[in-house]
């Protein structure tokens, strides 16, 4: 009988392990991936931590009638060249600066795909100022102690979802401070 209950307290113990070890893994989603966001134009929603955890990621604000609105053939280029190297480009439409993204989410992703050719992930439209920013950019501005002061700006994650660096407007996607980091990430 003393053997039984040894037998059952040793599964309930590694049971409880088990559970343990889930829940850690859980908990270990770093705060700028612990987000749910949908699809551009589309109702599907990701986790972003079961999506992209573990990559190198560039997280970018875009606008469709920005003078930096050329950058998207930056951004696709830079996504095709490191992608199978583990890096990811994620695309949030914003509406904040100068109304410069004022259309639908249809129009919006029809405009990246038409024009500029994007494959990479892009999501809804989404509110990146200091002052109404939705929880994914409040928290890597409030992080980064950058919030983003016009389009294309870019935060650069590491593998554990840490930021390692954020780039203003000006900073397109090939100047040499951006792929310089990311091939340190990526090596």
């Amino acid at each position: 009988m003393i053997k039984y209950i040894s037998i059952i307290s040793l599964l309930l113990w590694l049971g409880l392990q088990s559970f343990s070890a889930s829940a850690e893994e859980i908990d270990n989603c770093p705060t700028t991936l612990n987000h749910e966001v949908r699809f551009l134009n589309s109702n599907k929603l990701i986790k972003l931590c079961d999506e992209y955890k573990g990559k190198v990621i560039l997280i970018v604000n875009t606008a469709s009638k920005c003078a930096y609105t050329n950058q998207y053939s930056g951004l696709e280029k830079l996504y095709e060249k490191y992608k199978s190297r583990g890096l990811v480009v994620l695309g949030f439409p914003s509406n904040n600066f100068g109304n410069q993204e004022p259309g639908s989410e249809a129009k919006v992703k029809s405009f990246c795909r038409l024009t500029y050719g994007v494959q990479f992930p892009m999501f809804a439209k989404s509110n990146v100022q200091k002052h109404n920013a939705d929880p994914l950019y409040k928290v890597l501005g409030e992080l980064s102690g950058d919030f983003p002061s016009w389009n294309f700006h870019k935060y650069l994650l590491g593998q554990k979802g840490n930021i390692v660096a954020n780039f203003s407007s000006y900073t397109k996607p090939f100047d040499k401070k951006v792929i310089t980091q990311i091939e340190n990430l990526l090596d």
